[in-house]
């Protein structure tokens, strides 16, 4: 006689630290291709349903002095890195390169969550965040989204809410 297993959805390393931290989140999962393009995200919020405003992408970035910080902007956005450099007290930042992402981070290009990194880095979340009840952001893996409040994510990664978009 066989045994039925239940399949389950893998669990991230960001979902593992929000069910430790026992904040509420909803897992959203969604098709991914190899599309690289600057309207992925929008497309990804469209597919689910969700208004690109309050879709977050997770951007990392490199100061000079060798400090990181991690950057939540609405998929539709561009960040300013200028601004975001005076949000985080540096004089300036620049993008990490992707064939650098991983190792950071422990997350792939279209999977980098702010959550669950493998080292904490001093995170801002653009202002636009508190205009909503609840934002998404990647689950930690291309394919898996997070809806949570925004005074959540921030209150867990120690992040800062500032302007560090264009306008």
């Amino acid at each position: 006689m066989s045994r039925k297993s239940k399949a389950r959805a893998p669990k991230t390393n960001a979902m593992r630290e929000l069910d430790r931290a026992g904040i509420a989140y909803v897992t959203r999962t969604y098709e991914h291709g190899d599309d690289d393009g600057s309207t992925l995200g929008v497309h990804i919020a469209q597919q689910l349903g969700q208004d690109p405003a309050s879709a977050f992408k997770t951007l990392v970035c490199a100061a000079p002095d060798g400090d990181h910080v991690v950057c939540c902007v609405p998929v539709a956005a561009e960040l300013d890195l200028k601004r975001a450099a005076a949000a985080s007290g540096h004089k300036s930042l620049s993008m990490v390169h992707v064939a650098d992402l991983e190792a950071l981070t422990g997350y792939v290009r279209g999977g980098c969550s702010p959550i669950g990194m493998r080292k904490r880095f001093a995170t801002l979340i653009d202002e636009s965040a508190t205009e909503h009840d609840i934002i998404s952001v990647s689950g930690g893996a291309r394919g898996i989204s997070l809806e949570l409040a925004p005074d959540d994510l921030a209150a867990h990664c120690g992040a800062t809410f500032a302007p560090i978009t264009h306008d």
